[in-house]
């Protein structure tokens, strides 16, 4: 006959359920909900335009573009890399849509070009950093300057117009009602970089490199060619938002997308990515892409002006970074 549960057990149960509630309700990805409800909740009463659906609409393109960058850089960040030349990637990237529409191209191939561009990008920082193991802000500072001082090269104070029509689609279309392309692509890139970072053995990966690629070297990880599969990605999506962004202005110049790095670091390292590797998720990002994308349009709607969302974007990034590190070591000293 089976005996029954004894009463330490029994109350074991309730016990680890609390636990686990706790720390569901003490994670970052909770706390920037709450933020998120806030944020929301303060720009409908600061604003009388911000409900309006067609503004909310409006509105995610103040992050959508970012954000499917910021995907591919947080599986980056994890591993312990970093990629500073994604805003010149996309100028560049944007400079060979120019460049096959002037040649006579037509739309599929202005929008391949844009693609190609970025994910040839993305192999040059791939090959010095994965290949020669030099350091990625090192390289990645480099080609900053390197892939928009080409565009400058190619355009000077000149822009690339009128592109065709059917291209506009790419950055203003919508597939329903207020729900344009690039809220689907949105969508659509944190499915897939969720299920890759967190339901593939090339996301374990990415988290073992972080944490101590030299020991995920030694366990038989392919450390060189998982980094060079995250350059890679970081340049496909720098691509394909060059292609968004460029429909959606209308026009290519070589100062285009300037400052979006500081912008895409500060989303993810907001969305709880450890900025020393190691440690993140996709759904943390997701949430600091709608806040961030909520204030922009927020203080757009109050008229506050630009410098003010770099200074709180630069205040932002530094306290994101600070504040745990501080509260960390005052627990240590406790």
């Amino acid at each position: 006959m089976t005996s029954p549960a004894s009463p330490s057990v029994t109350r074991n149960v309730p016990d680890r359920l609390q636990s686990s509630f706790t720390r569901g309700v003490r994670s970052w990805e909770m706390l920037l909900l709450v933020v998120l409800v806030l944020v929301f909740s303060a720009n409908s009463f600061a604003s009388p335009y911000f409900l309006n659906v067609w503004n909310l609409s409006d509105a995610t393109f103040n992050f959508t573009e970012k954000a499917m960058i910021a995907f591919a850089m947080a599986m980056l960040i994890i591993a312990g890399e970093i990629d500073l030349s994604v805003a010149s990637i996309i100028a560049l990237a944007s400079t060979a849509m120019g460049l096959a529409m002037t040649a006579g191209a037509d739309t599929p191939m202005i929008v391949a070009a844009g693609i190609a561009t970025g994910v040839a990008c993305g192999a040059v920082n791939g090959v010095f950093v994965a290949g020669f193991g030099l350091p990625s802000i090192v390289v990645t500072i480099g080609t900053m300057s390197l892939f928009r001082g080409i565009s400058f090269i190619i355009l000077g104070d000149q822009a690339y117009t009128n592109y065709p029509k059917s291209l506009a689609f790419f950055g203003q279309g919508y597939v329903y009602w207020v729900f344009s392309f690039e809220l689907l692509l949105f969508v659509l890139a944190a499915i897939a970089f969720y299920i890759l970072l967190h339901r593939t053995s090339f996301g374990r990966s990415v988290y073992a490199i972080g944490n101590n690629a030299t020991a995920a070297q030694f366990a038989g990880l392919r450390v060189v060619r998982i980094r060079f599969i995250l350059f890679l990605l970081t340049g496909l999506m720098s691509g394909i938002a060059a292609v968004c962004l460029t429909s959606r202005l209308g026009s290519t110049r070589p100062s285009i997308a300037t400052g979006m790095e500081l912008e895409i670091v500060t989303m993810v390292v907001l969305g709880g990515v450890n900025i020393l590797g190691g440690s993140g998720r996709i759904l943390g990002v997701v949430l600091a892409a709608l806040i961030m994308g909520c204030v922009t349009f927020g203080f757009g709607l109050l008229n506050v002006p630009g410098i003010v969302m770099s200074i709180f974007l630069g205040l932002l990034l530094i306290s994101v970074i600070a504040i745990p590190r501080l509260l960390a070591h005052k627990f240590k000293r406790a």
